[in-house]
């Protein structure tokens, strides 16, 4: 069997996967925090592109599938952990020293590789996410370079880890989250979803990028909420 490499799915696939490896650069090597998020949601943006134009051009594909995963944890594993590296760097601390301590936050890459893995092999999310989507939890991490070096919010470095071991817990996790895939275009059976996206956007026209990070926080205690009042639905791939 031929297997087609260079479809254009595929090609998506790989700038998301490009800009995910550029913003590690950037945060690594040039410091440059706000251009590592900026790669982080273009990466995010091609993501949502690339199994969008497969199911339009039937070109889905196991190749497809494996390297979209691959892609995903350079661009909102990797990436994201190499911004809060940097950024813990330029901030102060307390009781966390420069050094070692720093490589805490790749625990957050490694259990975006597990999420990954998990979202691969598990036909029980179709209704809802099982944990912390990986994209969401990345626009959460990256996003506080932005806060630093554009709006100078001082975050500390005990913040940062707990950002970090927050977010990667959640992401492996047996949380349901809500799904943002719409059903349609109509109210009923969107109501969630529709709720979210406006108040989402009230948030960004009042902070800007500042409220990256609270529209992540907001979809994770919604999520909390509806997992605890509502059973579980059954849950097959949702991307």
């Amino acid at each position: 069997m031929k297997i087609k490499l260079f479809t254009i799915p595929n090609l998506l696939t790989l700038a998301n996967l490009l800009c995910g490896s550029v913003a590690t650069v950037a945060a690594l090597a040039w410091g440059e925090l706000t251009l590592a998020f900026a790669l982080v949601v273009l990466a995010a943006v091609f993501d949502f592109f690339d199994g969008f134009v497969a199911r339009l051009l039937h070109q889905d594909s196991p190749i497809g599938l494996q390297l979209d995963s691959l892609a995903d944890d350079i661009s909102f594993g990797l990436a994201p952990a190499a911004v809060m590296y940097a950024l813990y760097a330029a901030m102060p601390g307390h009781w966390l020293p420069d050094g070692a301590a720093a490589l805490v936050v790749f625990l957050y890459a490694a259990c975006g590789a597990l999420r990954l893995a998990r979202f691969n092999v598990d036909d029980t999310q179709r209704a809802e996410f099982l944990g912390l989507p990986i994209p969401a939890a990345a626009m959460l991490c990256a996003s506080l370079g932005l806060l630093a070096e554009h709006y100078g919010v001082v975050i500390s470095r005990e913040s940062l880890v707990l950002v970090a071991l927050g977010a990667a817990w959640l992401m492996i996790s047996d949380l349901r989250m809500f799904t943002l895939k719409f059903h349609g275009f109509g109210w009923a059976g969107n109501e969630l979803r529709y709720a979210f996206l406006a108040v989402s956007a009230v948030l960004l026209l009042v902070l800007g990028g500042r409220a990256i990070p609270l529209i992540v926080v907001v979809y994770i205690l919604v999520s909390a909420v509806k997992h605890f009042m509502e059973p579980a639905k059954d849950c097959g791939k949702v991307k």
